[in-house]
């Protein structure tokens, strides 16, 4: 079963590979890539965002340009109106009610798809040579591709989770970055070979910091704070249940990625808002000086966004009183705390202190790496959403083939005993 679902997701991610090298109609490459070096210029995080999750599909305007982020925004503001909403909020608590709001989120899924696809299909046809012969035909044509496009991407991803190993719209996204490094790596031997202020040094120190991310992605993504729980014991006829003792797991890092998406997505707004300005206006050249790309000042505030918005999501995904009353439900409760409330706040209390530790890695990973690879002068060899990603994915999928190889291996002991046992 594990060989077969291993090919399976293999064979599903090269039709993934194969489309993002597919451009869409009447498009002219040399026109478009000089296009995106001006774009790269303007707004190069986001930019760079949409590339990432697209598999560097978007830059070469493939039919699946948009990816998979349509789906992702999708679910996070699925996940957000089922906290604000209290109709979504009841129905996520059904049975079934998963199955709802997962549909809810493929319709919201094509309704970005087409508003996204619209936008960009504005964009390439009023800019100059991109386009050959944008007729209206054409132009329904591209909204009705790039919708199609991301609304197979979203199937693939889920034909692989249901039928394959991992989770599939995290190793789509996972595939396109990985399919990213042989040009990274050829940027920085080309570094190497013609500019001779990059020498050893400066790739030991490329490696060193590329390491030392991965390390503290394994560290922190791993890291969980345990509260014990005791289970009280119940006589049930002749037989007495519970009295076990276990523990509530609370990630260091329960957020994952999403902070950083918020973050770069809000503090890239102010800089485009001015590249929109007149330039004879006197204050707005020194206001984009000020707050550019790699400024101390942007710097500063794209950790503190990070820092919040961390807290905010991680607020979203964890309800401490929804934990509390679980616990109380099921005859659970914490050693020296009393069920109910002070459950309620000793959790809350307990994962505002580990989620700092957690906030700060991720602003972190996210600031050093954009400081370090300015100050070498390679770009965005190194991305701290991309090592997150990566690192996330894998363990995850490492985990799902152990958790299949033992049951595979318990499976033929039974099988040996049983026969054994017949023989007998």
């Amino acid at each position: 079963e594990l060989r077969k679902r291993l090919i399976f997701t293999g064979l599903l991610l090269i039709v993934y590979r194969l489309g993002a090298h597919i451009t869409l109609p009447g498009i002219d490459d040399v026109a478009l890539e000089a296009f995106f070096e001006q774009l790269m210029e303007r707004g190069g995080n986001v930019i760079g965002f949409i590339d990432l999750f697209s598999g560097g599909a978007f830059s070469q305007m493939t039919i699946f340009a948009l990816g998979i982020q349509p789906y992702i925004s999708a679910s996070i503001i699925m996940q957000l109106l089922a906290v604000i909403v209290p109709s979504l909020e009841k129905l996520s608590k059904e049975p079934d009610g998963r199955k709802k709001i997962t549909q809810y989120t493929r319709y919201g899924t094509v309704i970005l798809s087409i508003i996204q696809g619209i936008t960009i299909k504005n964009i390439t046809g009023q800019a100059g040579e991109i386009v050959r012969d944008p007729n209206l035909w054409w132009h329904f044509l591209v909204v009705v591709t790039l919708t199609a496009g991301t609304s197979f991407v979203m199937w693939l991803g889920e034909q692989i989770t249901e039928r394959g190993i991992g989770q599939g719209i995290s190793l789509i996204i996972t595939v396109g970055i990985i399919a990213g490094l042989p040009g990274g790596v050829t940027t920085v031997l080309s570094n190497l070979v013609t500019r001779p202020e990059f020498g050893i040094l400066q790739l030991v120190m490329l490696v060193g910091l590329i390491v030392i991310a991965v390390m503290g992605t394994v560290f922190i993504t791993l890291s969980v704070r345990k509260i014990p729980v005791q289970y009280g014991r119940q006589i049930r006829g002749r037989r007495v249940i519970g009295g076990q003792s276990t523990h509530l797991p609370l990630r260091v890092n329960a957020a994952g990625m999403i902070p950083i998406i918020f973050a770069i997505t809000l503090i890239q707004f102010p800089p485009t808002v001015l590249d929109f300005l007149p330039r004879d206006w006197g204050w707005v050249t020194g206001a984009k000086a000020l707050i550019d790309t790699g400024t101390p000042l942007w710097l500063t505030f794209y950790a503190l966004l990070i820092i919040g918005f961390t807290y905010f999501y991680t607020a979203v995904q964890i309800n401490p009183i929804q934990m509390a009353e679980d616990l109380q439900k099921y005859g659970g409760f914490i050693p020296g705390i009393r069920a109910g409330k002070q459950t309620a706040d000793y959790i809350n209390t307990t994962l505002t202190r580990i989620t700092l530790p957690g906030a700060i890695f991720l602003a972190a990973i996210a600031v050093i790496p954009i400081m370090i690879t300015g100050y070498l002068q390679i770009g965005s060899m190194v991305d701290g959403a991309s090592i997150l990603i990566v690192v996330g994915v894998v363990l995850d999928t490492m985990s799902q083939i152990e958790s299949y190889l033992t049951v595979r291996h318990y499976e033929g002991f039974l099988k040996d005993r049983k026969l054994k046992g017949r023989r007998r």
